[in-house]
C-alpha cells in the first residue's frame, strides 16, 4: 500500500515514515510543504495521503486544500488529515463532497502506533476514520440546533458518536458491552429516526449520519 505522507516537522515526519514502513506501507513520498505535497499526489497516484492541516509556506490549512485538490482531480482519493487541534470547518470541508476513504485524527493520536495504523488502512480502505473529539463536537453543536436528535435516547447517541468514528456494530458491541444484535436494533432506530436509508454499507451510513449531523452550515 503506497502512502503520500506530508508533515512539516522533521522528527514527527520521520517517525511516521518509520512506523508506516514497519507495518508493511511503501511511502511513496514524505514531503513537507504545500507545493510537494500538491505534485507528489498528482504524479505519484497513492493507495492513501497522510496529511497535516498546516504546511508551509502559508502554515494555514495548506495541507488541506492541497489535499481537497487532490480529491477534485481525483474523486475519492483516501485522504487522513492530521491536526493538532479540533477545528470543525476543516472536517467538515473533509466531508462535503460525500465521498468515502477520508479521516481527521489529532496529532495525539499518532503516539498510539496501533491506533494510528489502523486509521491509515481504515481510510485507505475507503472507509472512515474520526477522532472522537471531533465527533463529539460536531454532535453536540448539531443537537443544539437540530431537533431530529433531540429523538435519540442517550444509548442512541453514544451509538451514533461511534459509528461516526467509523466502528463497526460488532465494534461498538464489545465498547458497549452489549450483544450485537441489540446494537443493530440501535442503529435501526437511529436511522429511522434521523430519516436515514439503512445500509449494509458501514463506510455509506458512516458518511450519512455525518452529512446530516453537518448539513446547514
Amino acid at each position: 500500500m503506497r502512502v503520500v505522507l506530508a508533515e512539516d516537522l522533521f522528527l514527527l515526519r520521520d517517525g511516521l515514515v518509520r512506523l508506516l514502513e514497519a507495518h508493511g506501507f511503501e511511502i511513496a513520498a514524505a514531503v513537507e510543504t504545500g507545493p510537494e505535497l500538491s505534485r507528489a499526489l498528482a504524479e505519484l497516484e497513492p493507495d492513501v495521503a497522510v496529511v497535516d492541516v498546516r504546511l508551509p509556506p502559508t502554515l494555514t490549512d495548506e495541507g488541506l486544500q492541497c489535499a481537497l485538490e487532490a480529491r477534485r482531480r481525483r474523486p475519492g482519493l483516501p485522504v487522513l488529515v492530521l491536526s493538532q487541534h479540533v477545528e470543525q470547518l476543516y472536517a467538515r470541508e473533509l466531508l462535503a463532497d460525500g465521498s468515502g476513504g477520508v479521516g481527521y485524527l489529532l496529532k495525539d493520536r499518532v503516539f498510539d502506533a496501533e491506533q494510528f495504523v489502523d486509521a491509515v488502512r481504515r481510510v485507505a480502505a475507503g472507509g472512515t476514520a474520526m477522532d472522537p473529539q471531533v465527533i463529539q463536537q460536531l454532535l453536540s453543536r448539531r443537537a443544539a440546533a437540530d431537533r431530529p436528535l433531540e429523538r435519540l435516547t442517550p444509548r442512541e447517541l453514544e451509538v451514533l458518536e461511534l459509528m461516526a468514528q467509523g466502528r463497526t456494530n460488532a465494534a461498538i458491541a464489545g465498547r458497549l458491552v452489549v450483544t450485537e444484535r441489540a446494537i443493530a436494533k440501535h442503529t435501526a432506530n437511529i436511522f429511522a429516526k434521523l430519516s436515514l436509508e439503512v445500509s449494509d454499507d458501514d463506510n455509506r451510513r458512516v458518511l450519512a449520519v455525518l452529512a446530516y449531523l453537518d448539513r446547514g452550515h
